[in-house]
């Protein structure tokens, strides 16, 4: 049995977005692993990343996100909001985030979960080395990260040659610039198109979908990322000549 944190959000309890959580809770439960949610909405997370995370300051006279957040996580200092959804995060195995497509990026809540609950010490500047821990490794290592995502707009949208770009494209911040730099196994996207016209049949075809994504959680392989220690960057920060010569862009940091 494996422990899942399913993270939600739409403010509509009758949204398609909460009926695919539910339908995710649903089977990941049949399939005897113990599910933890966070319905943003309804929590009222507070999404605004602000001088209110930091009730013990270090310098009152300068906000600096970076000294702040590590010293109020390693004394203890959070929120208790903070450190409840914390606490979720760590006893997670896997964990869903389950959201609408909202300008080409996740619900500012969610986004807000993430900038507050993401802290110097655990998902960046992990053990005190800066940047020596960080694509492939850190706080959040050994945990397994799927984005289930609904777009309104049609799949036709989202080609390699489409208007809006590749999906993958779009939600590389989320997969690789915070899931895998925090040392997460990011698993392929699991994405519904359409959603703005879906009918009765879309619905439960989505459900069934992602249901079949949830019994494959821990086996299926996750995108393969390079890891920033894995000797493709010689300086932890550009790839060597020889990797993947020729290809520039997103798709070099691929393995």
């Amino acid at each position: 049995m494996k422990t899942v944190l399913l993270v939600h959000a739409h403010p509509d309890p009758h949204s398609l977005t909460a009926q695919l959580a539910t339908a995710a809770r649903a089977e990941l439960r049949a399939q005897g692993h113990e599910v933890i949610q966070s319905d943003l909405y309804a929590l009222g997370w507070k999404a605004v990343y602000d001088e209110h995370d930091f009730p013990d300051r270090l310098d009152r006279e300068r906000l600096s996100f970076v000294a702040e957040s590590g010293h109020a996580f390693g004394t203890g200092a959070q929120p208790d909001d903070v450190r409840a959804e914390q606490a979720k995060l760590l006893a997670a195995d896997a964990v869903v985030f389950q959201f609408p497509l909202w300008w080409f990026g996740m619900p500012a809540i969610m986004k807000g979960w993430i900038e507050r609950l993401f802290a110097f010490g655990l998902a960046y500047g992990w053990r005190g080395a800066g940047n020596r821990y960080r694509y492939g490794e850190g706080g959040l290592a050994g945990k397994r990260a799927l984005l289930s995502v609904t777009a309104g707009g049609p799949a036709a949208d989202y080609g390699p040659r489409a208007i809006n770009g590749p999906l993958d494209d779009l939600l590389f911040p989320i997969t690789h610039g915070t899931l895998f730099f925090a040392g997460m196994e990011v698993l392929p996207t699991y994405a519904v198109y359409g959603t703005g016209h879906i009918d009765a049949g879309g619905v439960d075809a989505a459900k069934a979908g992602l249901a079949a994504r949830m019994r494959t959680l821990f086996d299926d392989a996750p995108v393969p990322y390079r890891p920033q220690n894995g000797g493709d960057y010689p300086d932890r920060h550009v790839l060597a000549d020889d990797v993947a010569p020729g290809v520039a862009g997103l798709r070099a940091h691929l393995r």
